[in-house]
This record gives C-alpha cells, structure tokens and sequence, in this order.
C-alpha cells in the first residue's frame, strides 16, 4: 500500500499549523504555533496589541506565508497548491479589507461581488440567484436597509455588518472575522454578538475563527480559545477551559478576574 503524501492532509482539518512561525525584519511575531481548527469548531482569539492576533489570520486565510513549520489549508499545503483556489473557500472580514473599499462603493455591490472576489460590480453578470443570496444575507445580519446606500455614508458598526455579508457571500467552508467589534457602540456591538451567537448555533455554518480584544464580545455557542501574548500560545483549547482569572492575567500582564453570565463572559481588573 503507497502511503498518503505529506502534502495532503485531513480535509475535515480546515486549519492545520505544525510548528508555524512567521518572522518579518527579523523579528518573530508568532510562534512556533501548532493548531488545528475541524469543521464544526467556533475559535475566539484574545490577547493584547501586538499579540500575533492578526498574524495568526492572515495565515490562516492563506495571506501570508509561514516563515517554518508547515502549513495545511483546508487540507492543502500551504506553498505547494495554487492559493487562489483556497481563498474561495475562505471568508474574511476585516478592517484591512474595509480600508480599501471606495468611498462611493454601493453596498449591495460590494456584497454581491464578493463571488468575483473583487470590490463592487464592474462588467460582471450576476445571477438572479446571486442578486438574491445578497439580499438574504443582509437581512440575515440586519443590513437589508443598507442595499442601495455607498459605503462612504455608513457607520462603523453598519460597516462591520456589511463586512460580514460579504464574507459570508461565497458560502464559505471558514469565515475569518478580525475584530468585528471593534469601533461599535454598545448597541451595534450587541446585536452583531446576538447575531454571530445564531451562526455559531447553525449546524450548517462555517467554521468560524474571530479575533477580539475583550471577551464581552465572544458571542454564546464558541467552542474554543486561544489566549496569545507576544507572538506565544499562552494557553488553547475549549473555551472555558482557557478563559480563566489566570491565564488571562498572564496574557494581560495585570490581574483579571473573568466571569460568565448566561453564556457570555465578563472580565474586569481584580
């Protein structure tokens, strides 16, 4: 029997990490780092700035390279396979990809052509079905009435909503969602968790690995977490078992005391 190529891994296995490093001006800014996310896991990564966070999702959204180790992407090895047809099974939302987008983009466009992997219509014909979808997917995160508006006259909060339609647009195998929090108001922010907190519950829903600074936001039904401080895994693993006074206090370098309430967490200075 011819044993299976090392290239080739678990498919079930949508992120696979052995011992991944990324180093850039010499610096190493996370690991080693060995991970893995399966299918039907809802990952929150928390840490402070300059954590290895956003490394951590570029990497796993097959942006980046690793610098060592291997790395496997919905069982693809990373560097070995043709990146563009792993990004298709990949949605991200993040403030990175809002900094781009035109001022004057429309948002119905802007979600629609996320099957093109490209910002806002050009000379592409969509589908009715397509047309659709959109349509579906902006009511489903309270952004139906944002269709025919630019993205230049819409809030912070109103533009994370709109983020996450478009990573979800292409009917994903992993959504990647980089601090969809952040900039919101107290009430943006709780409808988006409510949100997020339905999809984590779908069975059918991808994969999903989000990035947050603070734990108020980790909506109910995540499954997994990992604490990262200075480019290191201080600790992963299930959720609740990572979320401790603990091992948050070593990755904030002060004493936090964390508490849950009716499935959501709440950390403040002990």
């Amino acid at each position: 029997m011819t044993a299976p190529s090392a290239e080739i891994r678990n498919p079930d296995l949508l992120v696979d990490f052995e011992n991944v490093t990324f180093v850039r001006d010499g610096k190493t800014l996370l690991g080693p780092i060995t991970w893995q996310v399966e299918l039907d896991e809802r990952w929150v990564i928390i840490g402070p700035n300059g954590a290895g966070k956003t490394t951590l999702i570029r990497l796993a959204a097959a942006e980046e390279f690793p610098s060592s180790g291997r790395s496997w992407i919905m069982g693809e090895r990373v560097g070995k396979t043709d990146m563009r047809d792993l990004r298709t099974m990949i949605g991200v939302s993040s403030s990175a990809l809002g900094n781009r987008i035109p001022p004057e983009e429309k948002v119905g466009d802007l979600v629609v052509s996320a099957g093109y992997a490209i910002l806002g219509r050009w000379r592409e014909e969509y589908e009715e079905l397509d047309l659709d979808q959109a349509t579906e997917i902006l009511e489903q995160v309270g952004a139906n009435h944002l269709a025919d508006r630019t993205w230049g006259t819409l809030s912070e909060g109103e533009r994370k909503r709109v983020l996450v339609a478009r990573a979800l647009m292409t009917n994903p195998e992993l959504l990647l969602l980089d601090e969809p929090g952040a900039g919101m108001d107290l009430g943006g922010r709780e409808d988006l968790v409510g949100y997020l907190g339905e999809l984590a519950m779908d069975a059918d829903a991808p994969a999903i690995v989000m990035i947050t600074h603070h734990v108020e936001e980790i909506p109910d039904g995540f499954t997994h977490a990992m604490l990262l401080d200075q480019g290191k895994v201080v600790a992963m693993g299930l959720i609740d078992d990572v979320l401790t006074s603990d091992n948050l206090s070593e990755a904030f370098h002060q004493a936090i005391c964390i508490d849950k309430i009716d499935g959501r967490y709440f950390a403040r200075r002990a």
